[in-house]
Formats: C-alpha cells, structure tokens, sequence
C-alpha cells in the first residue's frame, strides 16, 4: 500500500510509522510529530491559570486570606472544610504587624491604607472568634 491513509467505511487509517519500507526515516512522521508537541505545549500553556500580579499589596491580601482560612471565616480550598486555627491566625496576625513595622515609610498611601484596614479587620475578627 504506497497511500498514507486508507479510507474505509467509517473508519480512517493514518500511517504513522517512523520509518517507510526502505528503512530511511518518514518526512511526514517528523512533521507530524513535531505539530503534536506544538500542539501539547500550546495546550498546556491554556491549561495554566494566569498568575494575578505580585505586588505587596497582593502580597497582603494573600496573608489575610491565610488568617481567613485559620479563622474558619473561609473554606479550606483542599478539603471545602472549615477549621478554627487561633494560633495559626495569631501568628498570620503578628506577621501583617511585624510588616507594618518594617515597611514604616516605604509604602504608598494607599498600600499604607489598606494595611492598617486589614490589621483592625483582622483583628476584630480574632477577638470575635475567640469568644
């Protein structure tokens, strides 16, 4: 059979050896191969969720969320359970302060709003989950 595809009813059969009978290595494998990686790589690169941007806001709204999650306000996204953590949310707590401390003039005004809101919120949420 010299064609590469045989035609039948209903059914397609497609020639997808390396080789041709003379021994020397198919062109049209190559080719075909070559457009299956281009198409996995293409697929993988949809499959990946775009990454939001990293900012030290972002950076913070990521750590309150971590207290969120120790506070048992929001679901583990893992197990869709929830579970109060206090000590984990303290320490999440402490870590937001000690930043706060540490960035003292080096952030924006806005960056400076938002964590001084987060701390209080986050602080009002542990004295109401530790009742």
């Amino acid at each position: 059979m010299s064609e590469e595809e045989i035609h039948g009813p209903g059914f397609t059969v497609k020639d997808k050896r390396a080789f041709d009978s003379q021994g020397k290595v198919n062109k049209e494998s190559e080719k075909a191969e070559k457009e299956e990686d281009k198409e996995k790589e293409i697929e993988k690169e949809k499959a990946s969720a775009p990454l939001p941007e990293i900012s030290f806001s972002s950076f913070l709204l990521s750590l309150s969320s971590s207290t969120l999650l120790h506070l048992g306000e929001i679901a583990d996204p893992q197990s869709g359970g929830k579970k109060k953590d206090l000590a984990l949310a303290k320490q999440s707590i402490d870590i937001i302060s000690l930043l706060k401390d540490k960035t003292k003039g080096n952030l924006t005004q806005e960056e400076e709003k938002l964590l001084e809101h987060l701390l209080y919120d986050l602080r009002m949420r542990f004295v109401k989950a530790s009742e």
